[in-house]
């Protein structure tokens, strides 16, 4: 179970980098005024799973639940957060602006946000299931 945490946490981490790379090759940085998004809210969400994922590596070497126990309580405002740049997202993606009028989320390939929030759902359920000890 440790080991498809890891793994599902990984994957889930590739679709958010190319999302936080389109967001801001597309100017989420440079125009947050044309955004959903605010900088704070994308780049909480990514800092808060970045160290999320530390510390379950350091889990992985280390051991002891408590690290396990911490990566799954920061799943949680990790999972709040992307739910609201979910929420943001769909009214715009609905509202199909075209061409260079779209917000810089706007550019996010649908498959790749599905994915995220799939097995980012997932990688929560997995880590659980390991702080919980189911599996090991």
């Amino acid at each position: 179970m440790d080991i498809a945490a890891l793994i599902a946490w990984l994957v889930t981490a590739v679709g958010g980098f190319v999302m936080l790379g389109t967001w801001i090759a597309k100017g989420g940085t440079r125009e947050p005024g044309r955004s959903r998004f605010s900088p704070g809210l994308v780049f909480g969400h990514f800092a808060l799973a970045a160290a999320g994922l530390v510390l379950w590596i350091s889990y992985l070497v280390a051991g002891g639940k408590t690290l396990a126990w911490i990566a799954f309580v920061l799943l949680v405002p990790v999972a709040a957060l992307g739910f609201t740049m979910l929420a943001r997202w769909i009214p715009g993606r609905r509202a199909g602006t075209a061409g260079g009028d779209r917000a810089p989320e706007q550019h996010f390939p649908v498959v790749v946000v599905g994915a995220h929030g799939l097995v980012a759902v997932a990688t929560v359920v997995l880590v659980l299931l390991a702080a919980l000890g189911v599996g090991s």
